[in-house]
């Protein structure tokens, strides 16, 4: 599922390290393999999400030492970020992109279920990439 070696190893071992920390009650060596082989998977596919990244419209990509070009652009998209998300969703991307926390983290501090915190991060980039294509089509 990962494109090396070694980053499917640090899966697998972080997801060990996981699996031990909360000490799962496991019946049976199957049972024990089952939860290992779907935490792996769940990890895998998440390690591939935060792997893609967004393509960029040649537009927005620098070129060259002329830079206020890349300011208005993220000018804009700092104004798009304010305008057109909800509070909770610019708390949960400046926090996760920019302060380095995990959703965890992030999902205890706001009382939210992990995975919902999830969900508001991904409509939030969402929101963001549909805005950012509108506005390159606005612009042509």
């Amino acid at each position: 599922m990962l494109p090396d070696a070694a980053g499917a190893e640090d899966v697998l071992q972080d997801s060990f390290v996981r699996l031990w920390r909360k000490q799962y009650p496991i019946g049976s060596e199957k049972e024990a393999e089952a939860l290992l082989a779907r935490t792996v998977r769940n990890a895998s596919l998440n390690e591939r999400r935060r792997a893609r990244s967004v393509p960029l419209d040649r537009d927005l990509v620098d070129d060259g030492p002329d830079t206020t070009d890349k300011e208005k652009a993220y000018a804009e998209m700092h104004r798009q970020i304010e305008q057109c998300l909800t509070e909770t969703q610019r708390y949960i991307l400046e926090e996760k992109e920019y302060g380095g926390r995990t959703l965890e983290d992030i999902a205890r501090e706001l009382k939210m279920e992990p995975a919902a915190v999830r969900m508001q991060l991904s409509r939030a980039r969402k929101t963001l990439r549909e805005t950012l294509k509108n506005r390159l089509e606005n612009d042509r």
